[in-house]
């Protein structure tokens, strides 16, 4: 009695380690894409919210002025259109655009009209070289623009004189105007600089940063006594929060579409990253040179290999096949011994007369041998197998 031993199962999955080693890429990719998004949404939540808003009581909020401005009778309103702005200029209001550099050109152009000849006082809150030159013309800003920090007022304006040292500072303003106050100077250009207009009794106040209207800086040296005489001069004060909502923000009217609302520098990173994608994509889909060929795991010898393929035909009942793969290789082995050549090995006509010459048999025999029809049955098959080796040792003999 003879005992079969199994050969140990070999897995071709992949291990751990493999998986680890193939996806690690990858992996990486999606922590630091991870992690940045972090970071993203960290300085996100940082954000001042409600700044230069007279109506938030936050650190970078403006309620504080709003609240003693009223209790000097001077009344607060906010708005965030220009249309509303230019409707409330006039010789009695005072105009703060809280950030200047949010509007448009022809926005700029329209208030600068509206405010000219109003006679009121303009207060521009950290006007940048896009905005001030059109709302106060004859000022430009300076490109360098120097920290937020207690400056002298040095100059003869009454409220910065009554005021002393503020915490001013940020962009700084030039002028040709001779008639213009310059004052608390920073490298000897002013950080709140006063136009009067060329009609009509009023003035354009430039002031370098807002840090003198935000709650937590108001109660710190002269903040508080400068905020409120340049913006209670007059018994009403509007305070324009620009919005991004505004239909006069398009210019000449027409509609922006999501894309053209977003900044060039997202659209060419948006590219750069889709690029990035095509190359990884690139990288991991397709070998570069030549497939190498890997050893197996065991030694397989070859009995072994033909005996698993007979049981595959075996059990698929497939004698068809395996009779044709038992004919083809035998006409491959038989051919070079009767000078046929290996391309002509498997047609009848030149093969068999080859045979012939080297054997006695019947070449009808033959044919039916090595080109004749699948056999029915298991011992025919058998039979075939015997009939083709004995053909092939007859042959070799010959």
């Amino acid at each position: 009695m003879t005992t079969e031993t199994t050969p140990p199962a070999t897995s071709t999955a992949p291990t751990g380690r493999q998986v680890w080693t193939r996806t690690r890429g990858i992996a990486l990719a999606a922590v630091l894409l991870l992690a940045a998004a972090v970071a993203m949404a960290a300085v996100r939540s940082t954000t001042r919210h409600g700044e230069l808003d007279p109506r938030s009581p936050d650190p970078y909020g403006s309620r504080a002025v709003a609240q003693l401005l009223a209790e000097r009778g001077v009344s607060t309103r906010v708005v965030t259109t220009l249309g509303a702005a230019r409707a409330a200029a006039g010789p009695d209001t005072t105009l703060l655009v809280a950030v200047p550099d949010l509007l448009t050109h022809r926005q700029q152009s329209e208030l600068r009209a509206a405010t000219a000849s109003a006679g009121g006082r303009t207060v521009l809150v950290a006007a940048g070289s896009w905005s001030v030159e059109r709302l106060a013309p004859g000022v430009s800003a300076d490109p360098a623009t120097s920290d937020s920090s207690t400056l002298g007022p040095h100059c003869t304006l009454p409220e910065a004189r009554r005021a002393g040292p503020a915490d001013t500072g940020g962009i700084r303003y030039t002028t040709t105007r001779l008639d213009a106050d310059s004052c608390y100077p920073s490298e000897r250009l002013a950080t709140l600089l006063r136009v009067p207009a060329a009609s009509g009794g009023g003035d354009t106040v430039a002031l370098g940063a807002p840090d003198i209207l935000y709650n937590d800086r108001l109660d710190e040296q002269g903040n508080a006594s400068l905020a409120l005489q340049l913006l209670g001069s007059r018994p009403h004060l509007v305070w324009y929060l620009p919005s991004l909502s505004d239909a006069s923000a398009t210019e000449n009217g027409e509609q922006k579409s999501f894309l053209d609302l977003l900044p060039s520098g997202w659209l060419w990173a948006t590219l750069q990253l889709f690029i990035a994608a095509v190359l990884a994509a690139f990288w991991r889909g397709r070998r570069f040179g030549p497939l190498v060929p890997e050893k197996l795991p065991v030694a397989i010898r070859a009995s072994e290999t033909a005996e698993g393929r007979a049981r595959l035909y075996r059990n698929a009942n497939a004698r068809d096949r395996a009779a044709t793969a038992l004919r083809t290789a035998t006409r491959t082995r038989l051919a070079p011994l009767v000078g046929v050549p290996v391309t002509r090995a498997h047609t009848p006509e030149a093969l068999l007369p080859a045979l012939s010459a080297h054997l006695t048999g019947d070449g009808q025999a033959l044919h039916s041998l090595l080109f004749g029809p699948p056999p029915g049955d298991d011992t025919a098959l058998v039979a075939l197998t015997d009939q083709l080796d004995a053909l092939e040792r007859e042959v070799r003999r010959s």
